[in-house]
């Protein structure tokens, strides 16, 4: 059991049979009346996000979410494959159970899967990725202000905001869960 006081982002629980996850949470406390927590959550099965507000000492069930491992292999006709590392099978996996995580996302990279009761509802990305710049404009000379950042499109074709002096052809570390540049990185951590 968890209490409304104790969530957090990425807890998943049951409300009369349903599994929420929470996306968004907000413990308010008025200057009257009694504290509340305020919450965005996702159905995991729909994926319908809804907003509820709950009493912090209201209790749920745990939902347990199962994480496999498996490997992006390919997509295909609007569907994503990824292979269990294990069993060698090949699961298809719409494009609405995909993350905004997922566009850091290489072919033979390792994600996790989540499902619920045998349902695949979505899956996460590492946490951080390593991948290379294929187009950015040049820096400009002399444009060494702090923190001037320009677009630079990575090799999955998603676009990331980068410091001036990344070049084209450099690979740099991605934060899966922001979209954000983190650090130059070598090649050779790419893979």
């Amino acid at each position: 059991m968890i209490t409304a006081g104790d969530f957090r982002n990425g807890v998943t629980f049951d409300v009369d049979g349903t599994v929420f996850q929470i996306i968004e949470f907000q413990h308010v406390k008025p200057g009257k009346g009694a504290a509340f927590v305020r919450t965005k959550l996702r159905n995991v099965i729909t994926g319908a996000v809804t907003e509820r507000t709950f009493n912090p000492s209201d209790k749920f069930p745990t939902a347990f979410i199962e994480r496999r491992e498996m490997q992006y292999s390919y997509e295909d006709g609007g569907l994503y494959y990824f292979m269990d590392t294990e069993t060698y099978e090949l699961l298809p996996l719409g494009e609405d159970a995909l993350s905004d995580s997922f566009k850091f996302v290489k072919e033979n990279m390792t994600v996790k899967v989540l499902s619920y009761k045998g349902n695949v509802f979505g899956l996460e990305a590492p946490n951080f990725v390593v991948l290379k710049v294929t187009e950015t404009e040049p820096g400009v000379k002399g444009n060494t202000a702090t923190n001037v950042t320009k677009n630079a499109v990575v090799e999955t074709g998603a676009t990331v905001r980068v410091p001036i002096f990344i070049n084209e052809d450099e690979y740099i570390r991605i934060d899966t869960r922001t979209g954000e540049y983190m650090e130059r990185a070598d090649a050779a951590d790419a893979d």
